[in-house]
């Protein structure tokens, strides 16, 4: 008896597949279906992932900046893609042989810091003022838990200056596809998903305004899009300045454009800090007083302009950001805003470790509705943290952002490369813009800005070393090249007759 064709079995294979998947929707719906089909690619990702971890790095950005936005489209919990990511990513390292040799990265006083914030966040489960404890487990995840995943998983993976470019371009070029779907929804509109975001309770009203649409491309709101782009905006100006080829500046001059238009149809005024604070940030690190001044002429040249003249006034976006100046305090948002800090002040006086994480914004409105801080509007990362963590959180939360700075200042001081200073100074720039944007804004603990911040102060962090391994791969490559004078060791040659030791060579004929 002969045996079958092989051929007859693999073409069998997806007969088989395609009979089995038909019974299993006609069991358990479209549902079931499209999970199976979604297995593949699952897979392929995660055997690309594994055999190269530094790709969880890239996987977070894209996790964190698409997140939002395809909340839109899917049914699906993608707010969680980036827990997965970033608890992958730290499994695979703890599998990992080379993980023991890598525990020295770790020593870090930015992850120490970290970790007594994260533990404080921790207690907070005990808050006898919290009302819902499902509220703690989703919103501990911005205020805390993807610094302590995400931190470490920065530290352990980007190994060497070709990472950390790498990570930077995987944002920059995010950012720009942001700015991109922003101009598609301001020139051609916006498509059915996006409108139907647009008129659930409390998005019209704060993204429609004088009839203008403020654009909020893939990103949770108009307000963290007008804050990421201020941030790319700022990176892609000190990369640009920095020392690089014309075609590399070039390039980061045109991010700087895209990205300065998306900051403007935003129509978030408080994201104008982002650049006003990185580029004062950056002209201060220069360390060159003509740079110092002539940008800061730049810099009033620009408030100047806004504030005292007209010129612009047709264009809304800068009618808009000109609003935030010449009004100040005397805003009617600005006004409202400190009426609910003195109520909130009110509410805290008995209460120094706040009302709980979770208690206010949007997870307090969905889990304690009709409490007070769930009602309360804070549009304020820092009045957030004081509301739910009191003044004791908000002082820790403080501290712990300005030990990070002073370390990741520290950190750039020690750097001697030129380029890769810049590069981690286009980091540092941008954090500090952020943490300005963040009194006015919800920005730091909201995606993509979040995850941003935590790995550009990991590569802060990885600075010596990164550049350290760049001069030691550079002296092996060096000592593996022949023809190198001090490396090449010629065999002597014979001595001239009659001239014992006279190691010249007889000229021919001698």
């Amino acid at each position: 008896m002969r045996p079958p064709d092989p051929r007859i079995l693999l073409w069998s294979i997806p007969v088989v597949a395609a009979l089995g998947l038909g019974l299993l929707i006609g069991w358990g719906g479209m549902r079931v279906g499209f999970a199976l089909l979604a297995i593949t690619p699952a897979a392929i990702i995660a055997a690309v992932l594994v055999r190269k971890p530094q790709n969880f790095l890239d996987a977070a950005l894209v996790a964190g900046f698409l997140g939002a936005g395809l909340s839109r489209y899917l049914t699906a919990p993608t707010g969680l893609l980036l827990d997965a990511v970033l608890v992958a990513g730290l499994l695979v390292l703890v599998l990992s042989r080379s993980l023991d040799r890598d525990l020295a990265r770790l020593r870090s006083p930015m992850l120490w810091v970290i970790a007594a914030w994260t533990a404080m966040c921790v207690l907070q489960l005990l808050n006898p003022e919290a009302v819902s404890r499902a509220a703690w487990f989703y919103s501990v995840r911005g205020v805390a838990l993807y610094f302590v995943l995400a931190l470490p998983l920065g530290l352990l993976l980007i190994r060497d200056r070709k990472d950390a470019r790498r990570l930077l371009h995987v944002w920059l070029a995010l950012s720009v596809l942001g700015s991109l779907w922003g101009m598609k929804q301001l020139w051609i509109g916006l498509d059915p998903f996006e409108q139907a975001w647009l008129r659930e309770p409390g998005n019209f009203s704060t993204h429609v305004l004088f009839g203008r649409l403020r654009v909020f491309s893939f990103y949770s709101d108009s307000g963290q899009f007008g804050a990421a782009q201020g941030h790319a905006l700022v990176a892609a100006v000190v990369l640009a300045v920095g020392p690089a080829s014309r075609r590399v500046r070039l390039a980061y001059l045109l991010v700087a454009l895209v990205s300065m238009y998306g900051l403007l149809i935003s129509g978030t005024r408080g994201a104008m800090a982002v650049p006003f604070v990185g580029f004062l940030v950056f002209l201060l690190a220069s360390g060159r007083i003509r740079v110092l001044l002539v940008g800061l002429a730049l810099i009033v040249a620009v408030f100047a302009m806004l504030r005292f003249t007209f010129v612009g006034q047709d264009i809304y976006e800068i009618r808009r950001m000109r609003s935030a100046i010449v009004e100040g305090s005397g805003n009617a948002s600005y006004q409202v805003r400190v009426t609910n800090q003195r109520s909130l002040a009110d509410y805290l006086s008995h209460r120094p470790f706040g009302g709980g994480i979770g208690s206010a914004g949007f997870w307090g409105q969905r889990f304690s509705p009709g409490t007070f801080l769930a009602e309360l509007a804070l549009d304020s990362w820092y009045v957030r943290i004081w509301a739910e963590t009191g003044i004791v959180g908000l002082l820790l939360h403080l501290a712990m952002l300005a030990m990070l700075m002073a370390v990741g200042w520290i950190r750039l001081r020690q750097v001697r490369d030129q380029a890769l200073r810049q590069l981690l100074l286009a980091q540092y720039c941008g954090i500090w813009g952020i943490l300005a944007a963040s009194y006015g804004n919800q920005v730091l603990g909201q995606m993509p800005t979040g995850i941003v911040v935590i790995l550009g102060l990991a590569t802060i962090e990885l600075g010596r070393r990164l550049e350290a391994s760049e001069s030691a791969t550079a002296s092996a490559r060096d000592e593996a090249l022949p023809g190198r004078p001090e490396d090449v060791r010629q065999a002597p040659h014979e001595p001239l007759p009659g001239r014992p030791g006279d190691t010249r060579q007889a000229p021919p004929g001698r």
